[in-house]
């Protein structure tokens, strides 16, 4: 971990800085100044990440022929996972994939201190993938540059882990908020899916990085919606039936993006080579974009034609570049496979080496369901008339909000990336019909499932979230006196008599963990001296009635300690040799501490 050491800022070039906004800024002020900070530094990296893949992207595809395949589609996007793939291991050194749950996993494990290098490395990482091709968003990368942002920013100024904590949510607040023009999503997405707490003290920080980021990106690149979506169709009540389908849907489609994703990511896994994984993952994607080009890159450009086309022309229009060019009679069947075959695209692009997120794989796959379901019920006559453009924005919100779990998030970012605020009560409807739909499958979303799994996820439920705190190595005892199994009664009692404990654990020349001597169990023999050479400690100890690890997560240590209704329980490493124990009392203790200071606002 690249934490930065306090040392360095005696001779640090802001040193006197640093020193004087310590005396002369409050705290409270110093975190509005920083977040104010990190939403025009977040803003910035967001505005040259989508230069840099625009600029890529245009400068490889502008000149290719619309009526038909382009073989080049073959090999872009294995070029584009070979050049991340060379930046990642030969400049940065680091895994850089998963940013969100990286965030998450700051926040649970690692004080919310993030490595200086994700401040710059995703956005290099992420332009080169997409810009060839790469089938994944370019969000999260910014969502982890801003968090990396906020955390050394954060960092430089020596705030605790709490305020640190705050920061890292400006900035993917500030991030999201910049990339999408919402700032309102911005607020909510760090709340529902980095799971900051709101309060009044938290409020107003999150506020400004959001506002300042979406105003840096409005004054380059204007007012306007990020899709361009104009309502031509009022939501009818008749049509509340069909939404909540549609949601049940989305939640479904959800989970199938969900579950096929990790089930690609372990396959991917079990390659140990990078090479072995180029292969595989670059074979996939660039076979999958050949026969169905709307999958290169974000698919942005396939969802503004499906939100503003108006007929069978602009609609077709998604069939250029492909071999289906042509066959307007496919367009619903090409559609489908778009959607059930992006999520293997995007594993491919991450799996082979390449570098994205999920949130533009989420909202494609949203918007060509939504589309999908309202032109098969038109043309197979199961409805009157439905709009296929506001049905593919409703499947936006589902899939994001199922995807995600986190409904708000869907509502708000759908209204403000399109301006389709008329819709609100139908958006409602078909985000939280998916959230239900998929809770009732899958407990997290496909950015906690992984930490949550380990017990690393730090949620809203207050007791999980502070046990997320704790950590076994910092709780772990000494003064326990130490016993041989050859050790006969006599030089057990001078043990005993030495110490302040009723515990003794029994260990091995190699300090294997053998088992326990409780005072209890010996009290009616200590005393009678004829027995002191007869009775040896491998005769009267006992088997430890629970042994944990420092790798246990707080909240199965806590199942211990209930099952085996003890207060104190010794602690191994994955050899079993022994390390101590560790208390209830102490862990209550410092959960009360850690209550306190997280509390106190």
């Amino acid at each position: 971990m690249e934490d930065i050491d306090i040392n360095i800022y005696k001779n640090h070039r802001f040193g006197k800085v640093i020193t004087w906004c310590e005396k002369h800024i409050t705290e409270r002020n110093l975190l509005l100044i920083l977040s104010f900070v990190i939403g025009l530094l977040t803003a910035f990296a967001g505005l040259v990440l989508k230069w840099l893949i625009h600029f890529i992207q245009g400068f490889l595809t502008d000149n290719f022929d619309k009526t038909g395949a382009n073989w080049l589609y073959l090999l872009y996007p294995v070029i584009g996972i070979f050049l991340t793939g060379l930046f990642v291991r030969f400049f940065v050194r680091d895994d850089i994939s998963h940013g969100i749950t990286k965030i998450l996993y700051a926040i649970s494990r690692r004080k919310s201190r993030i490595k200086r290098h994700n401040m710059w490395s995703s956005v290099i990482a992420s332009g080169i993938t997409i810009g060839f091709g790469g089938s994944v968003g370019a969000e999260a990368p910014i969502v982890l540059t801003g968090s990396a942002i906020g955390s050394n920013l954060g960092s430089l100024f020596r705030l605790d882990s709490k305020r640190l904590m705050l920061l890292v949510g400006c900035g993917a607040a500030g991030a999201i908020s910049g990339v999408f023009k919402a700032p309102i999503a911005g607020l909510v997405f760090t709340l529902e899916v980095l799971m900051i707490d709101l309060t009044m003290a938290y409020l107003l920080p999150l506020l400004i990085s959001c506002v300042t980021a979406a105003a840096v990106t409005y004054a380059f690149t204007g007012f306007e919606a990020m899709f361009q979506f104009h309502q031509d169709n009022q939501f009818l009540l008749e049509r509340i039936p069909y939404v909540l389908v549609l949601g049940i849907l989305c939640g479904l489609l959800s989970l199938y993006f969900t579950r096929a994703m990790n089930w690609c990511e372990n396959i991917f896994r079990s390659f140990s080579s990078p090479y072995a994984k180029l292969l595989l993952g670059g074979t996939m994607l660039s076979v999958l974009i050949f026969l169905f080009p709307p999958l290169y890159g974000e698919g942005y450009d396939s969802i503004n034609l499906l939100l503003n086309g108006s007929g069978g022309d602009a609609w077709n229009s998604v069939l250029a570049n492909s071999v289906f060019y042509g066959h307007e009679n496919l367009l619903v069947l090409y559609l489908f496979l778009i959607v059930l075959t992006k999520v293997f695209a995007t594993s491919a692009t991450n799996g082979g080496g390449g570098c994205g997120g999920t949130f533009a794989p989420s909202l494609f796959v949203g918007c060509m369901g939504g589309f999908v379901f309202a032109y098969f019920l038109n043309e197979a006559g199961f409805s009157s008339w439905l709009p296929e453009k506001n049905f593919a924005l409703y499947g936006m919100a589902g899939v994001m909000s199922g995807v995600m779990h986190a409904p708000l998030t869907g509502i708000f970012l759908i209204a403000e990336l399109t301006g389709g605020y008329d819709l609100f009560f139908p958006l409602m409807l078909v985000s939280v019909s998916s959230y239900f739909t998929i809770m009732a499958f899958e407990p997290h979303s496909i950015y906690s499932m992984r930490l949550a799994k380990r017990g690393e996820l730090l949620t809203h439920h207050k007791d999980r979230s502070v046990l997320t705190l704790l950590s076994v190595d910092n709780l772990i005892e000494n003064d326990f006196k130490e016993v041989s199994p050859d050790m006969d009664l006599g030089e057990m009692v001078k043990v005993i008599a030495s110490s302040s404990r009723n515990m003794f654990p029994v260990v091995d020349e190699d300090r294997k963990l053998l088992g326990l001597v409780m005072l209890d169990d010996i009290r009616n023999i200590m005393f009678r001296q004829e027995l002191y050479h007869r009775f040896k400690v491998s005769r009267f100890m006992t088997a430890p009635p629970a042994r944990l690890t420092t790798s246990w997560p707080m909240e199965r240590v806590m199942i211990a300690f209930d099952d085996t209704r003890m207060w104190n329980l010794p602690v191994v490493d994955d050899d079993g040799h022994y390390l101590g124990f560790v208390s209830k009392s102490r862990i209550l203790n410092s959960y009360r501490d850690v209550l306190v200071k997280y509390s106190e606002e």
